[in-house]
């Protein structure tokens, strides 16, 4: 049976799974606490986040090309490299979807804002918290279109 996973890296990242004809979806905050090293938010996300989701067939990620600012380009190439570890470590394929693709199939605009998405992802019948849970379900719905 296909179980899949859609991540919407970052400090706040989305998620949605697909598992036994049902989806599930949230956000979870990776944002270092006080007196912790700045490593420990990766190690949260491999221990808290993913090892929850060992027996799942496949994983996507949106991939993003281009970020705002210098400390977001970090985070996201940190959670990436813990991704794709673990998902080599349990034998997952994973693939990184280009962010103007998702847009595209989820609003018909490839720069879509975070609002459009929220949006477009209400009209499908979910109720997305935030705009990194509107990202996973709208890559999770581009995944399944495939």
């Amino acid at each position: 049976m296909r179980s899949i996973l859609a991540l919407d890296l970052g400090t706040t990242t989305g998620w949605a799974l697909y598992h036994r004809g049902k989806i599930i979806s949230g956000s979870k905050c990776f944002k270092p606490r006080s007196h912790e090293g700045a490593g420990m938010r990766y190690l949260r996300f491999r221990r808290e986040f993913l090892n929850t989701f060992r027996s799942v067939n496949e994983v996507y990620f949106e991939q993003v090309r281009r970020h705002e600012g210098t400390d977001a380009a970090h985070v996201f190439g940190g959670l990436m490299a813990t991704l794709m570890g673990f998902c080599e470590e349990y034998t997952i394929p994973y693939k990184g979807i280009g962010v103007a693709a998702i847009k595209m199939h989820a609003t018909g605009k490839g720069n879509a804002n975070k609002a459009a998405m929220i949006k477009a992802m209400q009209d499908k019948g979910f109720k997305p918290a935030d705009d990194n849970e509107a990202d996973a379900l709208s890559l999770l719905d581009y995944v399944r279109s495939l």
